[in-house]
């Protein structure tokens, strides 16, 4: 669009002085507002602070003023569930608004209906806290026993997504972000490419199915082109991914228009073509080979914390998974619970709206099953699911998570309208495209600065919820600190919906809660699939 408005003001320009001069004179008042306006547009092409308007001068300026009509503090949108019932999408204001450092309090008090099936809230305490006197930057540090290189790991950080996917101003702009406040950023399955250590930001590099960056050419897993990637000083956490939210069981899409060359060649495919990630690794096909790749990711990368990511399906796979580490001794050093909503640029319908456990069951079933084996004093679980406040990261811990990711709240930070053009390259922000002439109104020297304002706004908004329900650190929030709505007249806490499990219970068969007996009966450590000769007598 920029190089189209420069080719309408100078040919718009010249017709109307030509006319002027030969034809017809008083047309030439038309240049009184026609100057302004290309000189207009000018200023808006050359401004680092807004995208839309740098990639559509003077049109893009219609977008700002729709914003300045509606309702400016917490943008409430709502959309509904399979069943009809209204629920939260997201507050997407209040990110922007901490990105810019404006004011992102609200006034009249709550905004939300309180009395909604589904509505949760935090409990405050008589016995609250200073705030100021807590730790503004909470850290977690992950790495188990094995592991040789501990990393002190931020409550929120960048969710995986890729440089293919993510245009390389946006993935600059994330990376830079993060180092400047001090939190990771995952690099998504398309590899580390140069825009990824532009900043130095700290980086979990995720190996995916199509093992991009560390593949041989017939797309298996290269050990030696792993231990060269593993080797890079930015990359602080290896992350497995066995699937996401957005389309679990389907594998990556990346489509042609965003496979360029340089794309090609990070990723080492070819260019020009859809890429394809398998639904499934190739490195292994069990869970005890899995935990074997594990060990030899470790051992690859120095003893770097290894961990993987998954959205839970069946249950029985996953409890087939701690069988394993149990039966090995290998752990990884964290899971990354990933929820059965969460996004994507591009995914069928029907893996989007209908495959996936959602994340709070995901969540807290992956912890109650670390708890039963026994597992979990030595595995971190890193959760994502639309986290974008403060109040989303404590009820996310509160389930069992130690450290949450997002995505969607970083894009937004980034300057994201949710134009909703992801999959066909031609995002109007510059985030999620490869055109060139799009790429170029994301300014990065502006928005890295906007990403390092929204962490710690959110941060301090966490702490802020810490020192209200009179607590001094993440680790002792528990289940006991949310309530939620589940009818008009029903309101009950988190371990009351998901009753926590006794330590260790789910190593004895005789332990065993009996809800859990049947998946505890499928699950094999040396096979995903379920023993379903269990149930061969109706059990």
């Amino acid at each position: 669009m920029r190089n189209e408005f420069t080719v309408f003001s100078f040919f718009s320009l010249l017709i109307v002085t030509v006319i002027a001069y030969f034809w017809w004179p008083p047309i030439r008042w038309l240049l009184v507002v026609l100057i302004p306006l290309i000189l207009l547009g000018i200023y808006e092409m050359s401004q680092t602070k807004h995208a839309i308007m740098r990639n559509f001068p003077i049109l893009g300026r219609g977008r700002y003023i729709m914003e300045f009509l509606r309702p400016k503090i917490y943008q409430y949108f709502i959309e509904s569930d399979t069943n009809g019932t209204p629920v939260s999408r997201m507050f997407r204001s209040v990110v922007y608004q901490r990105a810019k450092k404006m004011l992102d309090t609200a006034p009249f008090g709550t905004q939300m209906d309180v009395y909604r099936e589904g509505y949760e809230w935090a409990n405050h305490s008589i016995a609250a806290m200073d705030g100021h006197e807590l730790d503004q930057n909470p850290r977690i540090i992950v790495g188990g026993p094995d592991c040789k290189q501990p990393y002190s790991c931020s409550v929120l950080n960048v969710s995986a997504m890729s440089f293919g996917s993510l245009s390389r101003t946006a993935v600059m702009a994330l990376n830079g972000g993060a180092k400047i406040g001090g939190f990771a950023h995952n690099t998504g399955e398309g590899g580390i490419s140069p825009y990824h250590e532009k900043f130095g930001g700290d980086l979990i590099y995720q190996v995916g199915t199509g093992y991009f960056g560390c593949r041989t050419k017939d797309g298996h897993f290269s050990p030696e082109e792993f231990a060269k990637r593993a080797a890079i000083p930015a990359v602080k956490m290896i992350e497995i991914k066995l699937s996401q939210g957005a389309k679990p069981g389907h594998g990556g899409i990346l489509p042609a228009k965003k496979n360029t060359p340089e794309i090609a060649a990070i990723r080492g495919v070819e260019p020009g073509n859809a890429v394809l990630s398998p639904p499934y690794h190739k490195a292994f096909s069990t869970p005890v080979e899995m935990m074997e790749l594990i060990g030899q990711m470790r051992e690859l990368s120095n003893g770097k914390p290894i961990g993987f990511k998954l959205c839970i399906g069946r249950k029985s796979e996953f409890l087939s998974i701690c069988k394993a580490i149990v039966a090995t001794g290998i752990k990884p050093d964290f899971i990354t619970v990933d929820g059965g909503e969460g996004g994507t640029g591009a995914a069928p319908l029907e893996f989007s709206n209908s495959v996936g456990m959602p994340f709070r069951e995901g969540l807290a079933f992956v912890y109650d099953a670390l708890i039963g084996f026994g597992l979990k004093k030595d595995i971190k679980i890193i959760t994502a699911g639309k986290i974008m406040t403060g109040f989303h990261i404590f009820k996310a811990i509160s389930l069992g998570a130690d450290i949450c990711c997002s995505a969607r709240a970083m894009m937004f930070a980034l300057g994201c309208i949710q134009a909703m053009e992801c999959n066909k390259n031609t995002c109007p922000t510059g985030v999620a495209t490869q055109d060139a002439e799009l790429v170029r109104g994301l300014v990065v020297g502006d928005k890295k600065e906007r990403v390092a304002n929204f962490h710690h706004g959110t941060v301090e908004a966490f702490v802020e919820l810490l020192a209200a329900a009179g607590i001094d650190h993440p680790d002792k929030i528990n289940r006991t600190d949310i309530y939620r709505r589940i009818s008009g007249n029903d309101i009950k806490r988190y371990d009351q919906i998901y009753p926590y499990l006794t330590p260790g219970c789910l190593l004895n068969e005789n332990t065993t809660p009996d809800d859990w007996k049947v998946q505890m009966a499928e699950a094999r450590a040396d096979s995903f699939k379920a023993d379903f000769q269990v149930l061969a007598g109706g059990g």
